[in-house]
């Protein structure tokens, strides 16, 4: 009997010692270097974000954060990485409109899925994006430029960071909003769509407003309006699309941190913390709005909120862009 006894002791201890070592691991996090995964290449917007975020949080937690570039199928590659890594807090991912939203209607044999497989941590920052035009385009605002391809029909063309990539849904929707008929080009960046913009071998380009800046400022180019609903603080005098084309509006662009699916809400919590406590230093703040990013910091239940009713935006456009998955 004592020993019946002493077998079924040992059954329930071993039956609870995974759930008794969630606490325990999480009172303990972290205990050595966190990675943080960048599924695009060095340079631009993420990889910036992530190395300013990576060495202030390094100092903070105590140990390092190791920002990863894993490039390659834009994003894809590195975003299949993290949602196959285990789920204890040493994986993270700096993920993207397109990597968490976009790529859901545009690639047939997606190896992840974008909500099941991920944790949402925090939206991190917006990446406001614009629609600009060469300075020959007769065209002050949106309005106008839409009453300019209207009168030439499939003879406008706008450039994009490529299919399927939010600045290409951009003009789609536009398209779709106002019925007007214009080429879409798509580039491998926003570097080489900007370059032929200025050069004056395309009409339009839709980009991020930290590219199109500086162009603009130089009188090189001109900005007509922002794709999101609302105007931004760090240039106030950009008015949205929205403003004068009634019915227009994207989801914004973000970038925003995730972990692997069924990570421990105690760990969720801490990370999200540190998140946001580096995202509002005032020097980082500063420095990250001086770039085009306007800081976010949301919970990380609103930011799973937000990647769920992107997906579903971003549907309806390509599919009524007729955008097929490849």
């Amino acid at each position: 009997m004592i020993k019946n006894a002493f077998a079924a002791m040992v059954a329930v201890i071993l039956t609870a010692a995974p759930w008794a070592s969630a606490p325990v691991q999480a009172q303990n996090y972290p205990s050595k270097a966190i990675t943080l995964v960048v599924p695009y290449g060095p340079g631009g917007s993420t990889d910036l974000l992530a190395r300013t975020l990576a060495q202030r949080m390094s100092e903070s937690m105590g140990q390092p954060i190791v920002v990863e570039n894993r490039s390659g199928g834009g994003g894809m590659i590195g975003s299949d990485f993290v949602a196959r890594a285990a789920p204890d807090g040493y994986t993270m991912e700096l993920g993207t409109g397109a990597t968490h939203g976009i790529v859901k209607f545009t690639t047939k044999a997606l190896a992840y899925d974008p909500v099941k497989d991920f944790t949402a941590l925090t939206e991190a920052v917006q990446v406001p994006i614009v629609l600009a035009v060469h300075p020959g385009v007769p065209a002050k605002d949106a309005k106008e430029f839409v009453e300019y391809v209207k009168r030439n029909p499939g003879k406008i063309s706008f450039g994009s960071s490529g299919t399927g990539s939010p600045h290409h849904l951009s003009g789609e929707l536009l398209k779709q909003v106002t019925g007007i008929d214009m080429i879409h080009v798509p580039y491998r960046g926003a570097g080489q769509s900007m370059q032929d913009l200025v050069g004056g071998q395309i009409a339009a380009v839709f980009t991020t407003l930290s590219t199109a800046l500086p162009q603009a400022r130089g009188g090189k180019i001109r900005i007509l309006g922002l794709v999101e609903s609302q105007r931004q603080t760090s240039a106030p005098e950009i008015p949205t699309i929205g403003e004068s084309v009634p019915g227009y509006a994207m989801p914004r662009s973000w970038l925003g941190f995730f972990a692997p699916a069924g990570l421990p809400a105690p760990i969720v919590k801490r990370l999200n913390a540190e998140l946001l406590k580096a995202l509002h230093a005032p020097d980082i703040r500063a420095k990250l709005e001086a770039a085009g990013m306007p800081v976010a910091g949301t919970s990380a239940e609103d930011f799973a909120a937000v990647v769920k009713n992107d997906i579903e935006m971003y549907g309806k456009i390509a599919v009524a862009a007729g955008i097929k998955p490849e």
